[in-house]
């Protein structure tokens, strides 16, 4: 089966003279499962349409945007795996050099909002022809939203862009009832009553019975209001009880239908058995290939959504909370095809997704009541209700172990350890140190702040700490040297200087020392992102500290580096700040020792302290001179009065 054709050459040797669909991307083309994409085009192709890629059309003319003509019924767009912005940007907004998603790996190669643009330019080729759009960033940005890059709210990308109809989530069920109803003749504009998609209608068309949040307008003016959005927005996203949620734009109202029902098991393998090539276009191999498929091509996901949800994740309001998985015989037919591949070493790189270790709900009830609203299965301790299991998931692993070729199987995606410590059996741990851990295994632990946990949504540090004991004394008992390496967040919202230097103690305490650390990055629709912009947590209402300036971030994220001798400046000025100066010295207590500056204000400080003194004793010895002098007068007058 060949790629999916990008140019006229590809149509004419493909013998198709008009597309069905168009679909169109800020990544190069890679076709295979990892990219959302390719799924999405393979999906369409597999209802018997025709389809046809654009990737990273050069967006200065309209040329490339009709390179494939038009389709006989619409284009899909998508900017790729990630929010443009985010692949543009660093935390602090300066601009990235590489693009893993770019042939090369070259940056620059899409537009900022490359959605928008995107659309368009296709409106500036083919007027009203209709246009669906999805992925990350459409998915996120569909109410209106802070932008961290303009530091401004910005309506939904629907009122933006221009476009008829957003998928948001997983995307399979949406886009294959929009193809077919296109296809037998229906209007784009009259799909309004399909799950998980969004529209725009005049306000007198609005349906009844919806949750309505505060408006665009209320939420630019009123931070409160977009706290209330926030918090709306995610109530209601759930499969079983959620509900169509309205909010009006600048001119429309967006109308957001329930969530899609997650896919079933067999869609699930369906999907993943589609005819992906696996890899990059030929076309990019001049450029040495696209940096991205390096550590999925041979990685298998096998679930989907994430009941974790963390704040600081966009996985809740774009996959949901409920877990979706594929069958064992699935993911072992696609191990065994994994060791037919040429570039294959017998390193299978992870088996997971979102959740590594997450294959069953949380709960039995959420199957008929939908996942508790308001409320996290994990944080800030498990629910009663939990239902820990690794066996499905261990039972997996041994089967794909004794695939032959198969030399050893990672797990590189994240392992929820709080959820693994709820596990009764130790089984699926000791296994997943003894097999499965390549000499670092990644964990997320954040921080160490009960304060800043809480506004993370994740559970207390002492739930790590088990973790960390539990997982060495395997380690030692099994013969082998390996090491977790946590995952740190600096400047989240909550903390403040004094919850840094908590930190700080903290790794050092454990002989931590981090080679990276992350800067909170406020992406769009996420639950911190919202605490950032607006000082509120949206469920209590209570306000947050947010730390924005970039002197404190800089002083946080030097805090977690305070071994390195090019943060000893900045870990000293933080820890000034934190009136904590008994941590600067030369003792083991210590963070850090007192550089040139430090010394020298110390002693500017002394010698203001001895001056302070010399002066007090002078004073005290002229006070009592002068006194002397006054007693002397005062006799001298008595006497010459004849007493």
């Amino acid at each position: 089966m060949p790629f999916l054709p990008i140019s006229k050459q590809e149509l004419l040797e493909q013998g198709i003279t008009q597309l069905d669909f168009i679909c169109v991307t800020g990544d190069s083309y890679v076709d295979h499962p990892s990219f959302g994409i390719s799924i999405i085009s393979r999906v369409i192709e597999s209802l018997g349409y025709t389809v046809g890629i654009i990737a990273q059309p050069d967006w200065h003319s309209t040329r490339d945007f009709m390179r494939l003509g038009k389709p006989r019924y619409a284009f899909m767009v998508t900017s790729g795996n990630i929010d443009s912005m985010v692949a543009h940007y660093t935390s602090a907004k300066k601009k990235r050099s590489e693009d893993a998603y770019t042939a090369g790996g070259k940056a620059g190669k899409r537009p900022d909002r490359a959605v928008t643009v995107y659309c368009k330019k296709i409106r500036e080729a083919f007027g009203d022809i209709p246009i669906g759009i999805g992925g990350l960033e459409a998915s996120l940005r569909r109410f209106a939203h802070y932008d961290y890059w303009d530091d401004a709210v910005r309506p939904s990308i629907l009122e933006e862009s221009g476009a008829d109809i957003l998928m948001y989530g997983m995307g399979e069920h949406q886009i294959t009832e929009i193809c077919n109803r296109l296809a037998a003749g229906e209007d784009i504009r009259s799909l309004t009553d399909i799950r998980g998609t969004a529209y725009l209608c005049k306000p007198e068309d609005t349906p009844y019975g919806a949750v309505e949040c505060p408006s665009l307008k209320l939420c630019r003016e009123d931070k409160k209001s977009y706290a209330i959005a926030c918090r709306q927005q995610y109530d209601w996203q759930d499969e079983v009880y959620g509900r169509t949620v309205i909010q009006r734009q600048e001119k429309h109202m967006l109308v957001q239908l329930p969530p899609s029902p997650v896919l079933t098991t067999e869609e699930l393998d369906k999907v993943y058995a589609l005819p992906y090539m696996r890899t990059y276009h030929p076309i990019y191999e001049k450029e040495g290939g696209v940096p991205g498929i390096q550590e999925v091509e041979f990685s298998i996901t096998h679930n989907r959504g994430c009941f974790g949800n963390c704040n600081f994740c966009s996985i809740a309001l774009h996959q949901g909370r409920k877990i979706a998985v594929r069958s064992e015989e699935s993911i072992l037919e696609e191990a065994r095809l994994l060791t037919t591949l040429p570039n294959f070493k017998g390193y299978i790189h992870d088996v997971g997704g979102p959740t590594a270790n997450f294959r069953a709900p949380s709960c039995k009830g959420q199957l008929e009541r939908g996942l508790c609203k308001g409320k996290k299965c994990l944080a800030p301790t498990p629910c009663k209700m939990l239902e820990a299991d690794h066996s499905e998931y261990l039972a997996l692993l041994r089967k794909i172990r004794a695939i032959p070729k198969v030399k050893k199987v990672f797990i590189r995606s994240g392992i929820r350890y709080d959820y693994l410590m709820e596990d009764k059996n130790d089984e699926f741990m000791r296994e997943l140190i003894e097999h499965h851990v390549s000499g670092q295994l990644k964990v997320a632990p954040e921080h160490c702040s009960a304060v800043v946990l809480d506004k993370m949504g994740k559970p207390h540090i002492e739930a790590y700490k088990k973790f960390q004991e539990k997982f060495y004394k395997i380690t030692g008992q099994i013969g082998k040297e390996q090491y977790l390496v946590p995952y740190l967040m600096s400047s989240h919202p909550g903390s403040t200087i004094k919850e840094a230097v908590e930190l700080a103690l903290f790794l050092k305490s454990l002989r931590i020392r981090p080679e990276q650390v992350q800067d909170f990055y406020p992406t769009p629709g996420t639950i911190s992102t919202c605490m950032f912009y607006t000082g509120l947590d949206p469920y209590t209402m209570e306000k947050v500290y947010v730390p924005k300036t970039a002197e404190e971030k800089a002083m946080q994220r030097a805090l977690l580096q305070y071994f390195r001798p090019d943060n000893q400046r900045k870990v000293i000025e933080a820890l000034q700040k934190a009136h904590r100066t008994d941590l600067i010295g030369n003792t083991k207590d210590c963070l850090v020792k007192p550089d040139g500056k430090y010394l020298a204000e110390q002693r500017q400080k002394s010698q203001g302290k001895n001056n302070g003194k010399e002066n007090a004793r002078w004073r005290q010895e002229k006070n009592r001179q002068d006194g002397h002098r006054q007693g002397r007068r005062q006799s001298g007058q008595h006497k010459r009065r004849g007493h």
